[in-house]
């Protein structure tokens, strides 16, 4: 039996210094620098390359990926632990080369491409000389498939792709884009849809508008694109025709543990911060850490985080058992669907104890607040994951046909006296 809840002391020593390399380096940039991902903007770059030239020299990139494609190979629990570390900045996972969608790219283009593909988009997308979108929700549907109206045809020896996509996040970014689309819609609802990679610089591929999520975004970085008449070779099909949802689970069962452990990063910022607030600050002849009602807050803050974090890790070390991210399906939906609440209800409550200032732009809270709301939203709505993990749960339990629950008192108080009659019939005749 194994039980434990200690980190290996090699390892550890890789946390404190990404922990010390974070603060220092990684956190001042997202103060003085724009978009992470604008790889074209010369002062980003000077600022950013020799950051991640240090940590490929510690060997801590994309710790994702196989050794053949220049990472460690890590497991979901050691990558939970550098997550947890590298969601207090928005730079961090560029810096350590995992920042999504990219890393999940690259996972899908390292299964399914060809080798002139991976040339071309995947070495340069590893290096992050380039970046990427995954263009597969649209406007009318959300992130339900079954409506999903974008189509692939094949014509010759191109396929033709029309459609609208939403919310192709960092698309005025990338040099292409992995597109979901409906190439047999008289097949089965999950065989629909292939996955085709598209060059940005395709004719037909627009960006009508970018999105701001938030107060952050000035400019907007969620595109609504319009695909028409974009025609691509035969090859530029990702895995079989029909296949997009195995393709998917390339990159969403364990990019979502990275998110969640990335989201306590950012839940601790504001709960440090927190804490910082009601030790400093007196009012009504006390400090704020003297009342009540705000010590339960702290409690409220600490006790979700932490059971929030264990759920995390112990989802983690299910996929790195099981190597199958069907049978860790349940805990997947869970972590989804607590995640944006934790991220709420800490960043709301840090927001009031700060007063005025804390609904200002001068602290982050107004925009985790606001981020919270969008993880509920992101990779299917929360409503959804509380679906499948009912569902999910529900399968390891069979209904009763008597009619009162198999639990009953008076069924179960009859059948122990049944159990015992001999023995009990002794001790009596005993006395």
């Amino acid at each position: 039996m194994s039980w434990d809840f200690e980190t290996e002391p090699e390892f550890q020593k890789d946390l404190d210094w990404i922990d010390k390399f974070v603060r220092e380096e990684v956190e001042p940039l997202d103060y003085v620098l724009g978009h992470p991902y604008d790889v074209r903007d010369p002062k980003r770059n000077k600022l950013v390359r020799p950051l991640q030239a240090e940590v490929r020299k510690r060997k801590l990139w994309a710790c994702h990926l196989g050794p053949e494609l220049g990472g460690q190979g890590y497991g979901q629990i050691k990558l939970a632990l550098m997550n947890e570390i590298l969601g207090r900045s928005r730079f961090a996972p560029i810096v350590f080369g995992c920042q999504a969608p990219d890393s999940g790219n690259a996972e899908i283009l390292a299964h399914y491409g060809t080798p002139d593909q991976k040339k071309r988009f995947l070495q340069p997308l590893l290096d992050n000389e380039i970046v990427s979108a995954f263009s597969m929700t649209e406007p009318q549907g959300g992130a339900d498939p079954k409506v999903f109206k974008t189509k692939a045809e094949l014509r010759g020896d191109d396929w033709v792709i029309n459609g609208e996509k939403w919310f192709s996040s960092n698309a005025h970014l990338a040099s292409f884009l992995i597109v979901m689309a409906v190439t047999d819609p008289t097949a089965k609802e999950y065989e629909r849809m292939s996955m085709f990679i598209v060059p940005k610089e395709t004719a037909g591929v627009e960006i009508l508008r970018n999105l701001g999520v938030g107060t952050h975004e000035s400019e907007g970085s969620h595109a609504y694109i319009r695909y028409s008449d974009v025609h691509v070779p035969k090859d530029a099909m990702l895995g079989p025709r029909g296949g997009a949802f195995v393709v998917a689970q390339t990159r969403l069962g364990g990019g979502r543990i990275h998110h969640a452990m990335r989201t306590i990063g950012q839940v601790r910022k504001a709960f440090d911060m927190m804490c910082e607030r009601v030790l400093s600050r007196e009012t009504q002849g006390s400090r704020l850490a003297d009342k009540q009602m705000v010590q339960e807050k702290i409690a409220d803050s600490w006790m979700e985080i932490e059971q929030f974090r264990l759920l995390v890790l112990r989802t983690a070390w299910k996929i790195d058992r099981y190597k199958d991210y069907l049978k860790v399906r349940r805990d997947i939906a869970a972590v989804k669907a607590l995640m944006p609440k934790v991220f709420h209800d800490v960043a709301s409550r840090a927001l009031f104890l700060h007063g005025s200032l804390g609904a200002t732009g001068e602290m982050p809270f107004v925009e985790q607040v606001i981020q919270s709301f969008h993880m509920g939203l992101a990779d299917g709505p929360t409503e959804v994951h509380k679906i499948t993990l009912a569902r999910q749960v529900l399968r390891d339990y069979k209904p009763t046909n008597d009619l009162f629950p198999s639990q009953h008192i008076p069924k179960l108080r009859a059948a122990a006296l049944k159990k015992y009659a001999d023995r009990i019939e002794l001790e009596v005749a005993n006395q």
